[in-house]
């Protein structure tokens, strides 16, 4: 596996399906499972570890974000990565940078009406990769439906020549949704987080806040709204650590 620090440091195969991975890191078993998706489906596989700050609307949430790239590394290598594309912000935001993506539609409500310029951040940055790279396929997680109903939306309207290709939820097995924020919770606060997968598994948006607030949660948002078909979504924060799930709504899917 070649580690690249620069985009002139990026050396793609051209010979076949190229795959990317966007990630910012701190990598999972919820990441592994959307880069052995994107192994099965590709010929040449690039991930990306950028922690993009033009996402993040709290300095103290960007700075306490986990890193650690020869951890990171170690997994893309085991999970048959050919190139992780490890930028800095300076290579990804040059002095001068001024031009963003600003997506409505979708993007509009919940994390986009919680976290204000949260998905322009995502979106220019995820156009950014898209240009440099030039997959044919993305891989993002179902975890976060409404960046991939923003960016399948983005792809469409920007008429960009890639498919976006979307991995289900992983879970622990209490149920919690995998993601890099779990570490830091508590023990305490784990067992609290295990109410946001109860709430979703009522399938209904009152029942779900009853669940919340008998384990004293108060959420951001409990709200049903199309994402690739109905979906209930949830918001809450744990003590200090802000998480999201959701779970479809149409016949037959697992709650």
């Amino acid at each position: 596996m070649i580690l690249a620090r620069s985009i002139a440091e990026l050396d793609v195969a051209r010979d076949g399906i190229v795959g990317l991975v966007p990630t910012m890191g701190a990598l999972h078993a919820g990441h592994a499972a959307l880069l052995r998706a994107a192994r099965a489906e590709c010929d040449f596989l690039v991930a990306s570890v950028f922690v993009n700050p033009a996402q993040f609307s709290d300095d103290a949430d960007l700075s306490a974000y986990p890193r650690d790239l020869e951890e990171d590394a170690s997994k893309a290598q085991a999970e048959g990565v050919d190139v992780l594309f490890a930028p800095s912000t300076e290579e990804m935001y040059p002095p001068g940078f001024a031009t963003w993506v600003d997506p409505g539609g979708v993007a509009e409500g919940l994390e986009g009406a919680h976290r204000p310029g949260h998905f322009r951040g995502v979106a220019t940055v995820c156009v950014k990769l898209f240009n440099i790279v030039r997959p044919q396929r993305a891989w993002f997680g179902r975890k976060d439906a409404q960046q991939v109903a923003m960016l399948e939306q983005l792809v469409r309207d920007l008429n960009l020549p890639v498919e976006i290709r979307v991995v289900e939820t992983v879970r622990d097995a209490d149920g919690l949704a995998l993601s890099s924020r779990n570490a830091r919770l508590s023990r305490a606060e784990r067992e609290q987080a295990r109410a946001i997968p109860r709430a979703l598994a009522t399938r209904d948006v009152d029942a779900a806040r009853a669940v919340l607030a008998e384990a004293g949660l108060e959420p951001d948002y409990v709200a049903v709204r199309d994402l690739d078909g109905p979906t209930l979504a949830i918001a809450a924060t744990v003590g200090t650590t802000r998480l999201i799930d959701n779970v479809p709504l149409k016949e037959g899917a697992a709650p």
